[in-house]
């Protein structure tokens, strides 16, 4: 004889997934603009003390150090 689990408990086990899904988006959702925050913080400060930002282009594409290695090879 097999065992099924009640309706009633499959969907308070999915009821919870999608509690658990929504609580993790939350606080990815809530990290991210914590770390938005303190960079735009960065720049106001940046910006207050008259130096240039940090942050030229797209630091995160590579590209600045990809252009710099290809001259450094001629």
């Amino acid at each position: 004889m097999s065992e099924k689990t009640p309706p009633d408990t499959e969907a308070s086990q999915r009821k919870a997934e999608v509690e658990r899904q929504a609580a993790e988006r939350a606080r990815r959702s809530a990290e991210q603009l914590r770390a938005n925050l303190q960079r735009r913080k960065a720049q106001v400060r940046a910006r207050r003390e008259g130096r240039a930002d940090e942050t030229d282009g797209l630091p995160a594409s590579g590209l600045h150090g990809a252009a710099g290695d290809a001259r450094d090879a001629d």
